[in-house]
């Protein structure tokens, strides 16, 4: 039976209740993140808590008092945690009315959500078993905002099952110049001559975490020459590597893009090189 955090109280799941006028069911009113963790230690934990706490100023909800460490280290142990992912929520809380204005936190706290679950083991740097990643592309549909992480997701939902009626992995996202953004649940990187490309940070893209993380760690423990700017689509299908990046993928190598191989249509030595490396300091994050 799985233990979940719902309001101050560790409970079963079965036991969790949230009112149907909840501002995050009726209108995805609420911030999110999904920590991964290993044995019980977290990767990314500060960036994580920082995000969250960006995300919830920039929608005007209160950053609830609470040691959210403590919460997390607790619904671990409960849940005897081997390969877990933490998903925490924040809704602006139930009001007794469907109305799109803001209500007064003081009368109407947030909703305080977390919960546990599996997700696969760490990810290798191993070029034979690692999962090869195929993807399609479209054109970026969502909303300008997309620095917040918001549980408003209709429109991320929509892209990844393009690509799953696609048959591939993933959808490949880019905006009306024919640039590349982000995937539709990920980041994306690619690599030609040597060089590492990814999209900058602005209202395009969400500030992931592992891209974050993996950026920092290229430019401290390598000598490879990472370079955030818009790339074209044309550019990616031309691409030596192409890779996606999220909290439970790490780095993952995709091998096509719309039907096109990319590359020499395997795990390329660079994504290896960043694999291992994010594997040996992840933790320090």
């Amino acid at each position: 039976m799985s233990t979940v955090f719902l309001n101050g109280e560790f409970l079963p799941m079965q036991e969790a209740r949230i009112s149907p006028m909840d501002r995050g069911f009726l209108f995805g009113d609420g911030i999110y993140e999904v920590i991964p963790s290993y044995g019980g230690r977290t990767v990314g934990l500060a960036g994580h808590l920082h995000r969250l706490a960006n995300g919830l100023a920039a929608i005007g909800i209160p950053l609830p008092a609470l040691d959210w460490p403590s919460v997390i280290a607790e619904l671990l142990q409960r849940n005897n945690a081997s390969n877990t992912g933490v998903y925490l929520h924040v809704s602006r809380g139930a009001d007794v009315r469907r109305f799109h204005a803001y209500p007064d936190p003081a009368v109407v706290p947030p909703t305080i959500y977390a919960f546990t679950f599996d997700i696969p083991a760490e990810p290798q740097a191993d070029a034979e078993r690692t999962k090869l990643y195929r993807v399609t592309l479209a054109e970026d549909k969502r909303w300008r905002r997309c620095q917040i992480k918001s549980t408003s997701l209709l429109g991320n939902v929509m892209h990844f099952q393009q690509g799953i009626e696609a048959g591939v992995d993933e959808t490949i996202l880019y905006n009306a110049e024919r640039q590349v953004t982000e995937a539709s649940a990920c980041n994306v990187f690619m690599v030609k001559e040597g060089v590492v490309f990814t999209a900058p940070l602005d209202d395009q893209i969400l500030p992931g975490i592992t891209r974050q993380i993996l950026i920092d760690i290229l430019r401290a423990k390598s000598d490879l020459n990472v370079v955030e700017q818009y790339f074209s689509v044309e550019a990616l299908l031309q691409a030596d590597e192409v890779w996606l990046t999220s909290s439970t993928k790490e780095v993952a190598p995709v091998v096509e893009v719309a039907g096109q191989a990319i590359g020499e249509g395997g795990a390329g030595p660079i994504w290896q090189r960043a694999q291992t490396l994010f594997k040996q300091h992840k933790y320090d994050y």
